[in-house]
């Protein structure tokens, strides 16, 4: 990589859906050099700074408002956390951002638990959670349960997460195609979530960037809708990154919009190398060395102060429904 400095343009944008009166999922996007978590200009096109940028998508479960508690808390604590403990970090090494990512998701999970636990009203509610992090040339991706992420280079798209699902884990036992598996009475079943279990087990992946990658997450009331070749030709023709999140989510709504709808969509340049067409795309775990955490107890979290970084807010209306259920 040169001596530029990688530059993202993003944006991110969740609809209710067709079907439910509110909306359970969240997103952020945040610059945590400058500590902006918002859709404004400075965020919306950046320089990635020395600490780095994050990136998530929170699909909640749970009815009521419990869902929408679960996804807030979840982005709401890794973003605080990795601005507190990352931010404050005297080494700042790649193993150190992907091991504080993953702490964070950890924590999460941890404070969502404790909060279900103390308040009968939202007693077992849950959250997926994929969160990317990208940190000198590299895109990190946490990921809890369903939500995707898929990156597109040259014309090409590739899923770079895998499903922690019930279907995902048939057919990577050969018991049933992927085709099969997408039309499933049980394709929503998910094996993790944060939230229901006082531990959870972190996928931590890692994709080199390349300049004109395009990365794109969300919650499966999209990705079970939008076919990825579908995703590949909106994304790659749409005319700036606005309409093209746009056009991603009236698509799932002209299916039948079951579900509430997320996506964020980046692409990267500035100092990035060119592809060569020799660089691996898909799931590639990522190890991390034994480390011991430094990290100071986070407060109990509380839904009165979270900092609103949902484009568009959810309603809190009884939701008598469950759109996940979780095996574990």
């Amino acid at each position: 990589m040169s001596d530029r400095p990688v530059r993202v343009q993003v944006f991110g944008r969740t609809d209710v859906g067709k079907a439910r009166d509110h909306n359970e999922d969240s997103f952020l996007v945040a610059d945590l050099t400058t500590r902006r978590a918002s859709l404004q200009p400075e965020v919306r096109e950046h320089d990635v700074g020395r600490r780095g940028t994050l990136f998530m998508v929170a699909d909640g479960m749970g009815g009521a408002a419990a869902g929408e508690v679960a996804s807030e808390m979840a982005t709401t604590t890794v973003y605080d956390h990795m601005v507190k403990a990352w931010g404050g970090d005297q080494e700042v090494s790649e193993q150190r951002f992907a091991y504080r990512l993953k702490e964070a998701v950890e924590l999460a999970n941890q404070q969502i638990h404790e909060y279900a636990s103390n308040h009968l009203e939202v007693r077992g509610m849950g959250t997926t959670t994929t969160a990317a992090g990208v940190f000198q040339g590299a895109l990190y991706l946490t990921q809890i349960g369903d939500s995707r992420g898929y990156l597109i280079r040259q014309g090409r798209i590739a899923q770079i997460t895998k499903d922690q699902s019930l279907m995902q884990r048939l057919v990577d036992a050969g018991e049933l195609t992927e085709e099969e598996a997408a039309v499933s009475e049980r394709r929503n079943i998910i094996l993790q979530a944060l939230g229901p279990d006082p531990h959870v087990k972190v996928d931590l992946t890692r994709q080199e960037l390349r300049a004109g990658d395009l990365l794109v997450m969300c919650s499966d009331g999209l990705s079970g809708l939008v076919k990825k070749e579908e995703i590949l030709g909106i994304v790659t023709q749409a005319t700036d990154l606005v309409t093209a999140c746009k056009e991603l989510i009236d698509l799932a709504n002209d299916r039948g919009g079951p579900d509430n709808i997320t996506c964020i969509v980046a692409k990267f340049g500035g100092g990035l190398p060119n592809p060569d067409g020799s660089e691996p795309l898909g799931h590639q775990v990522y190890p991390l060395l034994d480390t011991e955490s430094t990290t100071e107890p986070v407060p109990v979290y509380k839904p009165e102060e979270a900092g609103g970084r949902k484009t568009e807010p959810a309603t809190r209306k009884t939701d008598p429904g469950r759109k996940k259920w979780w095996l574990f």
